[in-house]
């Protein structure tokens, strides 16, 4: 299986294409928007803020291919952590941004009137399933995921939504349309759990 992980500049790629190889996925990190073309599989991993995230990809060129391999051909996408985010309609951080619209909605901070939580979200943290197939199959009812992040996305429809975090508000983890898949956590830094995850994208169909 050939799977693609694309670097646009925004961290953290060594980590997933390792998880990737210790399921027996060769993963490949994709340096120009044309190694999307012969992927099979495509991950847009990602922490930083949206607008950088956002001008990375259309600066490198990886905005049209995208739209072609993952929106018309179907291929199967993950999106973590800012890859989640990025999803999204538009995005508020340090601005107003458009995002890839691929999952109407809007990223927006966590609002929390509590003092006892803290932004950002760092740490261990209960995902609640709201599907039990795709990225969950075999998970059950809830897993603890690693979360590092002030933002979330807010789908505008709610049956985007296959996993629920609660931090002061729940939030979507996670979000399945179609072939477009995405967390808010970092399966790749969340054991046994996020490597199922993980395993659950390669079983996919594309």
């Amino acid at each position: 299986m050939k799977l693609s992980i694309i670097n646009y500049g925004m961290g953290n790629l060594r980590s997933v294409e390792n998880a990737f190889q210790a399921l027996g996925c060769p993963a490949k990190i994709a340096h120009h928007p044309d190694d999307l073309r012969v992927a099979e599989r495509i991950v847009l991993p990602g922490v930083g803020a949206f607008g950088d995230g956002m001008q990375n990809l259309r600066s490198g060129g990886w905005l049209e291919v995208l739209e072609e391999e993952v929106r018309s051909k179907g291929k199967p996408f993950l999106g973590l952590c800012l890859g989640m985010q990025l999803l999204a309609t538009r995005g508020t951080e340090h601005g107003i941004y458009d995002g890839l619209n691929w999952v109407p909605g809007t990223v927006k901070k966590i609002d929390c009137d509590d003092p006892n939580i803290r932004i950002p979200h760092i740490g261990w943290n209960e995902v609640r399933c709201t599907r039990f197939d795709g990225l969950y199959a075999g998970l059950g009812d809830s897993q603890v995921y690693y979360f590092v992040h002030s933002y979330v996305l807010w789908p505008d429809d709610s049956t985007a939504v296959s996993g629920l975090c609660s931090h002061g508000i729940d939030f979507a983890a996670s979000v399945e349309v179609g072939n477009i898949w995405a967390t808010q956590y970092h399966p790749e830094k969340s054991q046994k759990a996020g490597l199922k995850v993980l395993q659950n994208f390669l079983d996919m169909r594309g």
